[in-house]
């Protein structure tokens, strides 16, 4: 998958937020304030994904291009690499999971203050 297919899927969902909290480099998408991908946009070959820690197992065993989150949390996120043959669709699944579980973990304030 291209990194741009990457960023215009995130960026197309609700209240997403894009920002570089860490580094000129390293593009946080954010929903509610909290992070749910992280990419290295000088060199996006990779993203980081939060993801529910039994799926994370699952998705590590069957395709060889995700494993444990790189410099995260290794129960709760994973890293896939765009370029290892891990299917679009599977990526698309990732993201999109990945937000959903941020937006429900969200504190309910928050969530109102986003009309939610």
């Amino acid at each position: 998958m291209k990194f741009e297919d990457t960023y215009s899927h995130c960026i197309s969902k609700p209240f997403v937020e894009e920002s570089y909290p860490f580094d000129k480099s390293t593009l946080v998408f954010k929903i509610g304030g909290k992070m749910f991908l992280l990419v290295d946009s000088d060199n996006p070959i990779s993203i980081n994904v939060k993801s529910n820690p039994e799926k994370a197992i699952e998705l590590r065993e069957r395709y060889e291009g995700i494993q444990p989150g790189y410099h995260m949390n290794k129960k709760h996120w994973i890293t896939i690499n765009l370029m290892e043959g891990v299917p679009n669709e599977v990526i698309i699944n990732c993201i999109d999971d990945s937000y959903a579980l941020v937006l429900t973990s969200l504190p309910k304030k928050i969530k109102s203050q986003l009309g939610l």
